[in-house]
């Protein structure tokens, strides 16, 4: 297991955690980069439109947990790539875990977490990069961080191909689109009769 938990950071996707008052809020961000070592300093890059931004912008602190290949595809439906303001991530009656400046971590599926303090933040166009100090980190695991290639090959649901209805050649493949096969049709491709066509079901 890496001692120090910046071997765990890479290209990667990572949920992104702040809280103003009692409100907690995340989201799943895709950059996450360490600046220097002495001290610690590490980037994170969160689109403007994310109300855990504006959390971050207020309050200046924020967590990041470090996702793994172990990661299950409903974690990103919960934290989605955009947090709105009027959706509840967690509530008051749910366990969770804190580090040491309060802010929630997610200890399950990551291999590590930060904590960070914002010193410097610049807005670009739809995004804005926030510079921090790293106040706490911690390895929870030696699981292999995620890359958003893994995400997309392993974890992320292919789509489902659509069905075609109607009738196959049984010939050649050929695909009539229709609810009535005529009688009389001849494939457009090797010029068999309806006959030698199947039902797609």
């Amino acid at each position: 297991m890496a001692a120090n938990p910046m071997f765990n950071i890479t290209y990667g996707l990572y949920v992104l955690t702040a809280k103003d008052g009692e409100k907690d809020n995340g989201c799943i961000i895709n950059t996450l980069a360490q600046v220097t070592s002495n001290p610690d300093l590490i980037s994170i890059t969160v689109n403007k439109a994310n109300f855990t931004r504006d959390m971050i912008d207020k309050t200046k602190k924020f967590n990041v947990s470090v996702l793994t290949t172990e990661t299950p595809f409903g974690v990103f439906e919960h934290f989605g790539f955009q947090s709105g303001r009027d959706t509840e991530k967690f509530f008051p009656s749910q366990s969770v875990t804190r580090s040491e400046n309060g802010i929630i971590y997610i200890p399950s599926c990551t291999n590590a977490f930060f904590s960070g303090e914002v010193i410097e933040q610049h807005d670009y166009g739809t995004h804005t990069i926030f510079i921090a100090k790293v106040t706490q980190s911690e390895v929870l695991s030696d699981a292999p961080s995620l890359s958003y290639d893994y995400y997309h090959k392993n974890i992320k649901p292919k789509p489902k191909k659509e069905v075609k209805k109607g009738y196959r050649c049984k010939i050649c493949g050929y695909v009539y689109e229709g609810d009535e096969l005529p009688e009389d049709y001849i494939c457009p491709l090797c010029k068999h009769p309806a006959t030698d066509f199947e039902k797609i079901v």
